[in-house]
């Protein structure tokens, strides 16, 4: 299996520009820090030793994250050398180390880098690396996905759903079995509001963490991110600016992320919150009854939400000999006999049929959880790979500009497309 001309040119052709745009997409669920020195990937001692890099400085030495990276390494018979980056800070080590010819033997990373790195020739296709992906569901294994080809098993997937406040739903006479899509929702968020309480908060954030949050009605509508002025788009956005211009949703949401509204939430005012699976070990510890549902879509049903979640995928190596070794670690990471220590460490939802049925039946609120990643997709998916970011900034900021009021959501979306259509071209 030797693919070391024709990657080697598929990198040389694209790492200069992807390191430019690497910045433009953000993490779900990591968090700042190191765990240690970096590694000087691809550099293997004659004792035998891969390198990992993953977005998990949050897990130390001490983790059962880490504890499996070392115990698939001595399975597969070498040294586990393990390196933690923040999210964006491992695009970019990343693609700089396959510049420099000493990338790790494998790599964790944030699923919709994917494209950008596959793009630049810095990673392996699971074709060329004899990974097996065949029990994977295909809307997660989707975001990994180019031009037909796939680049990395993803280890597992967070998405978004709607929190609500049971005690205050109570009072506000809203049974929460009526909310089954955008018409039933309003209403609830109406009796909320008349009950003198607060409807529901989200992040709208000039960011991609507000086109994360927006994604899910975008879609829910019917909406596909090549017409962003489409009339079901423009519906998605007139959506949210309704709910501002009738007090159903505060002002607050323009400027809040994920964490800033969650507070609001867990402050036991409001009755919804959209926010992640990242936020069930908070709402754990809240004050009051609570429960979720799925984002409904427009009509009814679950409304495809974006995935959260990192893919484990196998960079190129001048020494493709070392490929065998890497392979037996991703498989080992990402086994059905793992899946399930792997995703409850770091609060995932496994990519697998088989697994998510074991995660429910050890935590029964997990259900809703797995019903929103079975309908969830990537962002990148629908083979944008890296026109995704493209589109997702105007369409942020459309948002942004139909809730402030500066715009109507007709003009916001119609400019937002305009400026799609013109970088994407």
């Amino acid at each position: 299996m030797d693919m070391g001309s024709a990657a080697a040119s598929r990198r040389a052709a694209g790492l200069g520009l992807a390191i430019i745009a690497a910045g433009g997409l953000v993490a779900c669920s990591s968090s700042s820090g190191g765990d240690g020195a970096p590694a000087t990937a691809g550099q293997a001692s004659a004792g035998g030793t891969y390198t990992i890099w993953d977005p998990y400085p949050q897990h130390d030495k001490s983790s059962d994250w880490v504890k499996l990276l070392e115990s698939c390494g001595t399975q597969a018979g070498v040294t586990v050398e393990r390196t933690a980056f923040d999210t964006t800070d491992l695009t970019n080590k990343s693609l700089l180390a396959a510049q420099q010819g000493n990338a790790p033997d494998v790599l964790i990373i944030d699923n919709p880098v994917i494209s950008t790195l596959a793009e630049a020739g810095v990673l392996t296709t699971t074709e060329e690396s004899r990974l097996d992906t065949s029990a994977i569901a295909p809307n997660l294994l989707a975001a990994g996905q180019i031009g037909g080809k796939t680049y990395g098993v993803p280890i597992g997937a967070n998405t978004l759903a709607l929190y609500y406040n049971k005690d205050l739903l109570k009072k506000a006479g809203v049974d929460i079995t009526s909310v089954k899509d955008w018409a039933s929702l309003t209403a609830a968020l109406a009796k909320v509001k008349a009950a003198g309480k607060k409807g529901i908060t989200f992040s709208a954030i000039g960011t991609e963490e507000g086109s994360f949050q927006f994604l899910p009605w975008y879609w829910g509508s019917g909406a596909n991110l090549t017409k962003l002025d489409s009339p079901e788009g423009v519906s998605a956005v007139a959506l949210w600016a309704d709910w501002l211009k009738k007090g159903y949703a505060p002002n607050s949401v323009i400027n809040n992320t994920q964490t800033t509204s969650w507070q609001e939430f867990a402050g036991g005012d409001f009755a919804f919150a959209e926010n992640g699976t990242w936020q069930l070990a908070a709402a754990a510890k809240l004050k009051f009854g609570h429960g979720t549902i799925p984002v409904p879509a427009k009509a009814g049903g679950t409304a495809p939400a974006p995935t959260g979640g990192e893919f484990v995928a196998m960079p190129v190596q001048k020494d493709t000999a070392r490929y065998a070794t890497s392979q037996k670690l991703v498989t080992c990471l990402t086994s059905t006999a793992n899946s399930l220590a792997t995703t409850t460490a770091l609060s995932y939802v496994a990519p697998t049929e088989e697994v998510r049925t074991e995660q429910v039946a050890k935590n029964p609120d997990l259900k809703v959880w797995v019903e929103a990643v079975g309908a969830a997709k990537g962002r990148t998916s629908d083979d944008l790979g890296t026109k995704y970011p493209k589109i997702s900034e105007p369409m942020w900021g459309a948002v942004q500009a139909a809730l402030s009021g500066s715009k109507s959501p007709q003009q916001a979306m119609a400019e937002a497309q305009a400026a799609a259509a013109g970088a994407t071209q």
